[in-house]
């Protein structure tokens, strides 16, 4: 049975009225591959600036691609534009305020993610014209980032064929190269189906999808203790079954994301959730399908373009934030805890200091012990030699996937970086463009690093974008 199709219906208590809710279930999940706004401003704004455009770009429909020049080595700067569900916050106020109950927001920054990556690939673009140098310049506007893997589908698609160097950043506290570290992921849904019945008169003649639901949770649990320290494994309840106790819930579904360090890590990690989920069907009498939605590779760093990426940094200094934007950032650090300021130096390899935005470059090589993600970028990093920045965009010590992230995302500190970061990346993309040897250099050091183990797209092979997830 496909759940799709099913239709479930609450009591409007305003009118009594039935409302069907099946469409608003499958779409509340995710926001993945419904930036169809944001993907027409980039398109537009690469037509603007002389770019060509592809639009729908590797059978995506909120993915985009402008390339300019002709001939001579590719130089690829990427960007996002997707938000997150739940964080709705006005701008510029620094204590929660949702401009819509239940709204959505930027809350990892990607609003200025895709901005400042188009802005590098229009100031490249314009230098190799005004130089008279060969060499094309390509922007990827990629959706879905938050849970939809849309860069490692579009590398399946060929999407990153013929680059040479692909440059991106990520909103942060900090000036740095963004160490090359990150777990490989995958995002499955179980769907259990079993049989309604009445829970008091007839309970015997039921087979519970949440009962095999609460198994299945319980049986990863037990898992927690045997897997690798730096593995990790969420859940959230999809579909419930429904609203009525005294009715045995036919139908339930659990979305479970699983990480690990490196890909064959997470995928036998895979196999073992899978398991879990075979056991829970067989204890409740249950059907269960499993449904991968998307799945991402572990980053590889590129030591030649992280070189030279960190002397571009050290030559730019940290964006010049002024004493309102530090100001304002003390506002919002009003609502942190001395726990995130801990967290965010700990992450850097720095002992916690007093600072309200960010005014020094961290060392390349810093005892970090960052943050474990993930990321659709470590899809591209395993075909293309990729590097990455994160520029500070919020005040020290803001945790990404928060409102405050969202209150600082249109703040004149923002747009400072903005800009900064965008200088930062056009210069390496220059340096990449003219230095064969830097490009000789970080082809071999992606071929070092993939000669034992050769990409294989995490994604099975009939998996598809989840174009029909999106919410509008």
């Amino acid at each position: 049975m496909d759940n799709r199709n099913a239709i479930w219906r609450e009591v409007d208590l305003a009118s009594g009225r039935l409302v069907d809710l099946s469409d608003r279930i499958w779409a509340m999940p995710e926001l993945c591959y419904a930036e169809t706004r944001s993907a027409a401003e980039h398109a537009a704004e690469l037509r603007h600036q002389g770019f060509r455009v592809t639009e729908g770009f590797a059978g995506i429909p909120t993915a985009v691609m402008g390339e300019a020049g002709e001939d001579g080595p590719v130089i690829a700067f990427l960007g996002e534009y997707d938000a997150l569900p739940g964080l709705s916050q006005e701008a510029g106020v620094a204590q929660p305020s949702p401009v819509a109950v239940g709204g959505h927001g930027h809350g990892c920054g990607h609003n200025l993610l895709g901005s400042a990556s188009l802005l590098a690939a229009t100031a490249l673009k314009n230098w190799l014209s005004q130089q008279g140098l060969p060499g094309r310049v390509r922007y990827y506007g990629c959706p879905a980032e938050e849970g939809g893997a849309a860069k490692a589908f579009m590398v399946r698609e060929g999407a990153f064929r013929g680059v040479d160097v692909a440059i991106s950043w990520h909103p942060s506290g900090f000036w740095e190269v963004v160490p090359p570290i990150s777990l490989a992921n995958m995002r499955i849904d179980f769907t259990f189906t079993g049989r309604a019945a009445h829970a008091a008169a007839a309970p015997h003649l039921g087979r519970s999808a949440l009962d095999a639901v609460e198994l299945m949770n319980v049986g990863v649990n037990y898992m927690r203790e045997h897997m690798p320290s730096d593995a990790r494994v969420h859940y959230a309840l999809l579909d419930a079954g429904g609203i009525a106790p005294n009715v045995v819930q036919a139908h339930a579904r659990v979305r479970y994301l699983i990480r690990d360090r490196d890909l064959m890590g997470m995928l036998e990690l895979v196999e073992r959730v899978r398991k879990v989920a075979q056991g829970a069907a067989l204890m409740t009498e249950t059907q269960v399908e499993m449904r991968t939605i998307s799945a991402v590779s572990n980053l590889l760093g590129n030591r030649p373009l992280e070189e030279t990426l960190q002397s571009v940094l050290e030559e730019l200094g940290p964006p010049p934030f002024d004493d309102a934007d530090r100001a304002f950032a003390r506002e919002i650090q009003k609502t942190l805890s001395p726990a995130d300021n801990a967290a965010v130096f700990r992450a850097i390899g720095q002992p916690p200091r007093d600072l309200a935005l960010a005014d020094f470059v961290v060392p390349l090589d810093a005892a970090r012990r960052p943050s474990l993600g993930s990321t659709d970028l470590g899809d591209v990093s395993w075909v293309v030699p990729t590097v990455q920045v994160h520029a500070p965009t919020m005040a020290v010590g803001t945790q990404l996937h928060t409102w405050q992230v969202v209150a600082q995302g249109k703040a004149p500190a923002a747009h400072k970086t903005l800009v900064h970061v965008a200088k930062a990346m056009a210069a390496l993309g220059a340096r990449a463009a003219v230095d064969m040897g830097l490009r000789e250099a970080a082809r071999a050091d992606l071929e070092r690093q993939t000669a034992g183990t050769p990409y294989v797209s995490p994604l099975p092979v009939d998996a598809t974008p989840p174009l029909t997830m999106s919410a509008g």
